[in-house]
């Protein structure tokens, strides 16, 4: 009887993964589609950016029009990735699917008048959008919706930074800060890989970081000093990066708060931060926080890239990326956290190596996964995008960066959305 029983319950679950497959296929298909133009359109706009820098001059009004932009589609939208994670966590009336349109449209404007933010919440947004259109005619149950939500933000995840396993484990751990939904680990992580591929399809690639091979594999009699030495400097990189983290996540707030509060009108909140911004960038060097920050046609200026190598930082960049994308963010633009927080984890990691003697490449490799892990609460899946991105070889360090990081942000995050069952240290 228990050997029937067996058979059926795996008949059953194989029907499940191919179900879950087929489901995944549509969604995967036209997110992963909508992540390649929003990557290709990303560059050109950046290039026009840089070619014309004195269209910095329309950030204010740039903003104003995001501003009645998202008025024009309904308060709701302006939640963004918090009102898939609601959606999620108690169903309501849905995410609206000119929710993708208008994200799509909103970093685009942000990032070609050279506002400081990132591309993870438009990747994110566009897939919970499209995954909530789908399960409509799909007629899924509430259950199976809050499913296909998840494999939405894993899909767009994914294919924005072509990371599929992160994509789908990072859906998963932020929803709840002390708990992971394994039901959906597979839908999501098949989701993530197709909207990849999808993405790989269209010609559209992601940029490359490395970290050069080094002697710390295990801490043995031959090598236990130098890699205790490292280790150490390693620890004190997460404790930095989670200070860091928090900080970021409470400024931005504060931004938010107090132009709520200062600024006499709604529309003007996002022109007095394109005015901000402006001012900002008078600084000498301070151009360098404008935009994404990933890459720029200048070898000089301080990139993400630029931060894995000597000379690619100044000592503050880091601090100067959180100001610059805490005003974008705090003031109403649009875009996403995470790509700066990359910027300001890899600049972060770039000082600390020159202050600690410890090797470039790979502190600037820990900072960038280290500060994500903090201000998002997921360790798992950024340890896994260490691995994704920079080998296997230091894994280890990968992990023991992240998970002080996280635990060192305290109960801070750029979600206001995400649910926490356990705090960090246990207590209900």
């Amino acid at each position: 009887m228990k050997k029937s029983f067996a058979y059926f319950e795996q008949i059953g679950i194989t029907w499940f993964l191919v179900r879950w497959t087929i489901l995944a296929i549509p969604l995967a298909t036209i997110i992963g589609s909508l992540v390649a133009f929003f990557l290709w359109s990303l560059d050109e706009l950046t290039l026009v950016r840089l070619k014309f820098p004195w269209l910095l001059a329309f950030l204010p009004a740039a903003g104003v029009l995001i501003y009645f932009l998202y008025d024009l589609a309904g308060k709701r939208t302006e939640k963004g990735n918090n009102l898939i994670l609601d959606e999620i966590h108690e169903p309501g009336a849905g995410v609206p699917l000119r929710l993708a349109p208008l994200v799509l449209i909103a970093t685009l404007i942000t990032h070609l008048f050279g506002g400081s933010a990132g591309r993870e919440g438009t990747a994110v947004q566009m897939g919970g959008s499209i995954a909530d259109a789908l399960a409509k005619p799909f007629r899924l149950s509430t259950q199976d919706r809050r499913t296909l939500l998840l494999c939405g933000m894993a899909a767009g995840f994914g294919a924005v930074f072509g990371t599929p396993v992160t994509g789908a484990l990072f859906a998963l751990e932020v929803l709840l800060l002390g708990q992971i939904i394994h039901t959906a680990l597979l839908p999501c992580l098949i989701a993530s890989f197709l909207a990849d591929i999808t993405c790989q399809y269209w010609g559209v690639g992601h940029v490359g970081y490395s970290i050069a091979p080094g002697s710390f594999l295990r801490i043995d009699p031959s090598n236990w000093l130098p890699s205790s030495l490292l280790l150490g400097k390693v620890i004190l990189l997460g404790l930095a990066a989670g200070l860091v983290s928090a900080c970021f996540s409470k400024l931005t707030q504060l931004v938010k708060q107090t132009s709520n509060l200062l600024v006499p009108r709604a529309w003007m909140i996002p022109m007095t931060g394109g005015l901000l911004i402006i001012g900002l960038s008078l600084i000498p060097g301070n151009s360098a926080y404008l935009g994404l920050g990933v890459w720029n046609a200048d070898p000089s200026v301080t990139t993400i890239s630029a931060a894995f190598s000597l000379g690619g930082a100044e000592q503050f960049s880091f601090a100067w990326k959180l100001l610059f994308t805490a005003i974008t963010i705090g003031m109403g633009f649009k875009g996403g956290e995470v790509t700066p927080l990359f910027f300001i984890g890899a600049t972060l990691g770039n000082t600390l190596a020159i202050l600690l003697g410890a090797p470039i490449d790979l502190m600037a490799g820990l900072g960038f996964i280290a500060v994500f892990a903090a201000a998002t609460n997921t360790p798992i899946a950024c340890t896994i995008m260490g691995l994704e991105l920079f080998g296997g070889e230091y894994f280890l360090l990968y992990a023991i960066a992240c998970f002080i990081a996280y635990y060192f942000s305290g109960h801070t995050g750029i979600y206001s959305s995400q649910r926490m069952l356990q705090s960090k240290t246990g207590d209900l």
